[in-house]
């Protein structure tokens, strides 16, 4: 798949899953390019392990929230991964593979001030060079993903599924690597993707065209979507705005393809090109 120009990013993360060793053989041997996490994850993996239950009753003593034990637990988890994807981010091209997501809380998707500030604060916790923040593409959180850009922070922004939001955040993107250079710091060491939603565009859309009687373009809209997103990226990534970044070593916000699951992803794949892609 890597081969081909695809990268797979693992929707999923858990300590079994790392302290067996079955993490790196899928680094070595199946060619997993990437970690994505989100809290709806982390809570499969603490409810359905007994790995956790030590470091969350020590942190219980120390009278912490629900919410900061969580994120203590959900940091060293990133930590450990990052480091084992590290020799896939070394062996990069420059700004593209070997990254983990942490999430900052959906309870935040709505304030642009509170989002910025937690993506500071896991940011410097993980200490990682390969860990992506996860801000979600909200209208409020977009100031915050430019802030972040220009504070130097690499940003995953997640829960994107229309055009005209991509657009924007690729905006975002740019700008903020504009701000960070006009601030006298260095743009080459940054990477960002965009994660645009596929299969539950259909699960939406999907229904209404079978109301109307156009079964026949049920599963068909979201492929549509991403193409038109793909070509978005090109124009966007290829114009003189950004190559003058480029030249200083700035690096395409990539598409990362989420919620491709099942026979669609295998269309999918057949589809689009220019990942990252995960299943």
């Amino acid at each position: 798949m890597h081969e081909l120009g695809q990268s797979i990013w693992l929707d999923f993360i858990d300590r079994p899953l790392m302290n067996s060793g079955q993490l790196q053989r899928l680094i070595e041997k199946d060619g997993i390019r990437g970690i994505i996490s989100n809290p709806a994850i982390f809570e499969k993996a603490i409810s359905s392990s007994q790995d956790y239950d030590g470091d969350i009753r020590e942190l219980t003593k120390e009278g912490l929230s629900n919410e900061a034990i969580f994120y203590r637990v959900a940091v060293a988890d990133i930590q450990q991964a990052a480091d084992l994807f590290l020799p896939v981010y070394e062996d990069k091209v420059s700004g593209a593979d070997g990254f983990v997501s942490l999430e900052v809380s959906p309870r935040l998707a709505l304030d642009t001030d509170k989002t910025l500030e937690q993506a500071r604060e896991l940011w410097q916790a993980v200490n990682r060079p390969n860990v992506m923040i996860k801000i979600p593409g909200t209208q409020p959180c977009l100031p915050a993903i430019r802030q972040a850009i220009a504070e130097g922070i690499n940003i995953n922004v997640t829960l994107l599924f229309s055009l005209d939001r991509y657009a924007a955040v690729a905006e975002a993107y740019i700008a903020g690597l504009e701000d960070r250079l006009a601030a006298g710091h260095p743009i080459d060491q940054l990477a960002s993707v965009a994660s645009f939603f596929i299969s539950r565009i259909d699960t939406l859309v999907d229904p209404v065209l079978a109301e109307r009687g156009l079964n026949e373009l049920k599963g068909e809209t979201a492929i549509a979507l991403a193409k038109q997103a793909y070509a978005l990226y090109g124009r966007l990534f290829e114009s003189e705005r950004f190559r003058k970044l480029a030249s200083l070593g700035a690096t395409p916000q990539r598409l990362l393809w989420e919620s491709t699951g099942g026979e669609r992803s295998r269309f999918f794949t057949r589809q689009i090109r220019g990942g990252p892609h995960r299943p």
